[in-house]
């Protein structure tokens, strides 16, 4: 195996300046495993060429890649540029920016290095990780089955042991296991390697920033906290709706399913933002602490509260979709489901009796990720004798994308003679305050994990609290022969979705409202 190039004092390379109040990482290398991976290509390096572009890397940072594959560092670098360049061109892609700025990709471009290797290889893990300097960070870029293995690996190799001061790190990716008891045995696995403060389960969806604000926009502004309870509050919907449907992703999607691949990570860490206590602080312990009671409260879902459904061939935005069973890579029978439906209950005194209602899926007809809280209705006997009839109710709609922002849904008078309420909208759009950037939702990530803070990342306990609410829906799902429910791609789900609401005189916030 290659030494990796000292090339900390490359000539012709200047580190863009560090904003003001800003604090630069310290001197890291960080190690890929999976350096030829669509993670790495599409999010990781487009993250780290965004974090050059902030003046937020030390000038002694590295990156090493490790991967099975043939390749040169020339060629791997060779073919990250032309993905970047890439990027450019579709519209689609996560990173899309105008232009690669050449001397802000070349800082990062000279700073890299490829490195074959197995990644249960023992003897090559102990050769690179004598090369490394103090501080490393090992990111698991890689499928699920290989994180423990891995995890052994270094341990075995002796290079995530932290010694004089310096940091050895590990980033897991979701899926972190496969229901509760997978997920236990994974835990126990890494934590026989590594102390809890060396592992970064990493959820991209806690890196965008209209997630972080949930918790912004709660505790910094006394308007909504004191309302945020069940005195007030009827019930609330966490959405995660996508357009697309499996595509070349069907080998990887059959073995998992909307509910392992969305629930106990994306929507309940949007849950836990929305629905957790005040920590004292904003640091990780007492943010995690504070989901972890959070999850404890949880009742674990009874099967009746739970709806899966699978779509069929349809059209979505006006272009035909196959449907799941018909596929790349999907059997022509799978009963794996590609939405799913959840209702919680949260039994503590600030949300008891408040219903919170969870759907994600795939090939819907519409692409929103958002939480509605929706407020109970007030007395109507002052507006009986008037035109006002049924007022809806006021929401909070928290905008995560496409749209980013906040919709307050309110009833306002109608201009005339008359006393006549209509519902009205009032938003916050960050398009229109902030300055947009190019991000791809690692970037916060990485840099929390350079500086050592562990508040956007979920703790053992969080993860298995998680998978111990949904285990007993996985359970009544394998013995259950009936499958999925079909639904039409382009529709919003399937019937038995809008069933779970209005056994409850309940609907769901429409996809397609504006």
């Amino acid at each position: 195996m290659a030494s990796p190039t000292d090339i900390s004092a490359t000539p012709g390379t200047v580190l863009p300046v560090t904003p003001a109040g800003a604090h630069r990482a310290p001197p890291c290398t960080l190690v890929i495993f999976g350096a030829h991976g669509d993670l790495t290509k599409r999010l990781l390096v487009p993250a780290l060429y965004n974090l050059v572009g902030s003046g937020l890397l030390h000038p002694d940072f590295r990156v090493i890649g490790v991967d099975r594959v043939d390749s040169t560092t020339a060629a791997w670098r060779d073919g990250l540029n032309a993905m970047m360049q890439s990027f450019t061109h579709d519209p689609n892609a996560e990173f899309h920016p105008a232009s690669i700025n050449a001397a802000q990709w070349d800082w990062l471009a000279q700073r890299m290095e490829y490195v074959k290797s197995d990644f249960s290889d023992v003897d090559a893990i102990r050769n690179l990780g004598s090369q490394l300097p103090a501080n490393a960070i090992f990111y698991l870029a890689i499928p699920s089955r290989f994180f423990a293995t891995v995890v052994e690996t270094l341990g075995a190799a002796g290079v995530v042991a932290q010694k004089d001061g310096a940091f050895r790190r590990v980033v897991i990716e979701k899926p972190f296991g496969s229901d509760l008891a997978s997920a236990k045995e994974l835990n126990r696995r890494v934590l026989s390697v590594l102390d809890e403060s060396q592992v970064f389960r990493i959820d991209h969806f806690l890196g965008k920033e209209t997630v972080q604000n949930i918790l912004a926009m709660r505790f910094g502004n006394l308007i909504f906290e004191p309302l945020w309870r069940n005195e007030y509050v009827d019930h609330i919907e966490i959405t995660a709706a996508e357009t697309i449907g499996v595509e070349q992703r069907g080998a990887f999607y059959e073995p998992t399913g909307a509910l392992r691949d969305m629930v106990p990570n994306h929507l309940f860490q949007l849950f836990a933002m929305v629905a957790m206590e005040p920590p004292n602080t904003f640091d990780a312990e007492s943010v995690r602490n504070a989901k972890e009671q959070l999850f404890e409260a949880v009742t674990p879902i009874d099967p009746k509260d739970a709806v899966r459904g699978q779509y069929a061939a349809g059209t979505v935005e006006g272009k035909p979709m196959v449907g799941y069973r018909e596929s790349p890579g999907v059997a022509p029978h799978s009963n794996t489901e590609t939405y799913v439906a959840l209702k919680l209950h949260v039994e503590n005194w600030r949300w008891a009796g408040v219903p919170f209602y969870l759907r994600t899926g795939k090939g819907l007809g519409g692409r929103r990720t958002e939480v509605v809280v929706q407020f109970r209705k007030p007395p109507m006997l002052m507006f009986r004798d008037t035109e006002t009839g049924n007022l809806p109710p006021n929401r909070i709609i928290l905008n995560i994308q496409p749209a980013q922002g906040l919709t307050v849904e309110l009833g306002a008078k109608k201009p005339g003679p008359e006393m006549d309420l209509t519902d009205v909208q009032a938003r916050f759009r960050y398009e229109d305050v902030f300055t947009k950037s190019p991000n791809v939702g690692y970037e916060t990530l990485l840099y929390d994990c350079l500086m050592g803070d562990e508040t956007l990342f979920q703790r053992a306990d969080n993860i298995e609290a998680a998978w111990k609410a949904v285990d007993p829906v996985l359970q009544a799902w394998a013995q259950d022969s009936t499958g999925p429910e079909l639904y039409e791609a382009g529709a919003t789900g399937p019937k038995g979705a809008d069933a779970l609401l209005a056994r409850d005189g309940r609907a769901w916030y429409p996809l397609d409202k504006a």
